[in-house]
């Protein structure tokens, strides 16, 4: 795959990109070594590689799910920029049809 050459002009109109010549030269140099790179990687045996293979061993980190102190809803609503009754008032964000 190394051997294709990249298209750089075709993608950065895909992306709605503008380059200079010296980009697309730069890009397809970098493309290109880019893709030796992962030739080099696709000759490696992974059958033996578990999907979900991960360097370090990730986990969730958990806490307990405990109520604490919070603030007074009186106290919230009046730095509210707007409120109606016992809530904030928002501008609407869908417009009715």
């Amino acid at each position: 795959m190394a051997s294709e050459k990249i298209d750089v002009r075709y993608v950065a109109k895909l992306a709605r990109i503008a380059l200079s010549e010296d980009e697309v030269e730069r890009f397809e140099k970098q493309l290109g070594d880019l893709l030796g790179h992962v030739d080099v990687l696709s000759e490696l045996e992974t059958a033996a590689v578990p999907a979900t293979a991960q360097v370090v061993e990730s986990k969730n980190v958990e806490r307990a799910d405990e109520a604490g102190p919070s603030l007074d809803r009186e106290t919230i609503l009046s730095m509210a920029p707007q409120r109606q009754g016992a809530f904030f008032r928002v501008p609407k964000i869908i417009a009715e049809p």
